[in-house]
């Protein structure tokens, strides 16, 4: 027995040094596949894809402040529009059925005054966001003024300086940031636009060092509608070369430090010029497809759980994401960097509080689950009663980029809308097609026939029957 024991013992140690001898032998062979230069490349390949993923609303900011300045805008100026959106809007998922004013801060050199009017005879909605798109504050009657307006103090990172009597403080993480403010419609006729746009351009917008001036503090407003403002996210290196302009402009915060090697791996480094050769330029087109590859297919779950069980429509933005913009991720066990990179793939902007200035729903699916087609005719029938204080819209956007669909004669149609057809029971239905139904021209919006679409369906001024669910939208239903 004591011999049996002895032989299984030393035919067990044989066999483990065996087995490490092999395992020993087998990792120089291994190594030998990769060179340096391919290690290299792999590298630069799979942290490219990160960064695009977890870049992704520091380069939506980006690409909205170079429209901006191409329209000859400049930091701590005002863009607005003095009609509704038209196409030429290419940001992402906007409003077409308001008076858009986004003035963009710069606190580099200290700090920057928003004054908001009081609601009266006007009203905004709006919120102050930084560059990352974490809401700091909501402004208006659903914000922090309550609609009696006021002064919000923008401050930059660390200030410590003693506030100034009489503002609002807003502490940024970060140097640059904007503000979106909507000034609301009371309908869609011209003197309702006008009276909106004078309404909006009563917002005050300077830096701090300007408020004792004798003449007062300018505000700079750059009307840019009619203009083309394009911040689609472009999948291939250009998305880098924004990357690289965000991250020589903005603080390093603490959630993200993970990733300074991770840049500078690709060449992108504070302080240090941005300069990828041809070939690494090609990788990073490569890595930003792939990267736009994985989002796409990850699109569908923002949309599950939907808001009523069993629609199809849902607030396109998983819970952790809505969570957390508005609190800067506080929970320390969740950052949703992927998720984070779906919802501003294909929108902009966060509220502090959802739900009280304006609530949204998004579908990319009928009735019957299938996708959107442009080619196809759909109808949405909005019942009656909708609840909302001030206006709902129907609004299309090309499924592709997420933008409004080019060269189309408007996008949206909403309670605003002059000459919408009711129907006999106050419910409205709204067509979405290629072409107008005979006689629904006024409650129908263009499709791209070439091209599959989505709709989003916004509710400002929500109100408890929508949240309680005793109202209920329906899906879109395929038309004859």
């Amino acid at each position: 027995m004591r011999n049996q024991l002895s032989r299984d013992f030393i035919f067990s140690g044989i066999a483990k040094v065996t087995v490490a001898l092999c395992m020993a032998a087998s990792i120089p062979a291994f190594a030998q596949t990769w060179s340096a230069d391919d290690l290299a490349r792999r590298t630069v390949e799979r942290r490219a894809v990160e960064a695009v993923i977890w870049g992704m609303p520091a380069v939506n900011f980006q690409l909205m402040l170079q429209a901006f300045q191409a329209v000859q805008g400049a930091p701590n100026q005002v863009a607005y529009w003095s009609r509704p959106l038209d196409w030429k809007n290419q940001t992402l998922t906007p409003n077409p059925d308001t008076i858009y004013l986004m003035p963009f801060y710069d606190t580099r050199n200290g700090p920057v005054v928003l004054e908001i009017p009081p609601a009266g005879d006007g009203s905004i909605t709006g919120s102050i966001d930084d560059a990352w798109q974490n809401a700091l504050e909501d402004v208006g009657p659903a914000g922090l003024d309550k609609g009696k307006g006021g002064k919000y103090l923008i401050l930059p990172p660390g200030y410590k300086d003693k506030i100034p009597a009489g503002y609002m403080p807003v502490r940024s993480d970060t140097n640059q940031g904007y503000a979106i403010l909507r000034s609301n419609l009371k309908s869609g006729s011209d003197a309702d636009i006008g009276h909106a746009v004078a309404y909006g351009k009563r917002i005050r917008f300077y830096p701090l060092s300007e408020a004792g001036r004798k003449d007062g503090a300018q505000t700079v407003f750059v009307d840019a509608f009619g203009k083309m403002f394009d911040a689609n996210i472009p999948y291939d290196a250009r998305f880098f070369d924004a990357l690289d302009r965000f991250v020589q402009s903005e603080p390093w915060l603490t959630r993200d430090k993970v990733m300074i090697d991770m840049l500078k791996s690709l060449g992108i480094r504070q302080g240090a010029p941005f300069s990828p050769d041809a070939g690494t330029r090609a990788l990073f087109d490569a890595a930003a497809r792939e990267a736009h590859a994985s989002i796409d297919v990850q699109y569908e779950k923002v949309f599950v759980p939907p808001f009523n069980e069993g629609s199809h429509w849902a607030l396109p933005a998983s819970k952790d994401v809505a969570e957390g913009m508005p609190n800067f991720f506080a929970n320390p066990q969740a950052y949703p960097v992927d998720d984070r990179a779906i919802t501003y793939s294909m929108a902009y902007f966060s509220a502090k509080t959802i739900g009280v200035g304006q609530f949204y729903l998004m579908t990319i699916k009928d009735k019957d689950g299938n996708r959107l087609d442009g080619s196809k005719r759909y109808r949405l029938n909005v019942p009656a009663n909708a609840p909302v204080r001030l206006y709902w819209s129907a609004t299309v956007y090309d499924g592709a980029t997420h933008a409004l669909i080019r060269e189309t004669r408007w996008s949206s149609r909403s309670s605003n809308t002059p000459g919408l057809q009711k129907n006999p029971d106050g419910s409205v239905d709204i067509y979405f097609a290629p072409e107008a139904p005979a006689g629904k021209e006024s409650n129908w919006v263009p499709t791209d026939p070439k091209g599959r679409f989505e709709v989003l369906f916004r509710l400002y001024g929500p109100e408890k029957p929508f949240f309680d669910k005793t109202w209920k939208l329906p899906d879109v239903e395929a038309a004859n």
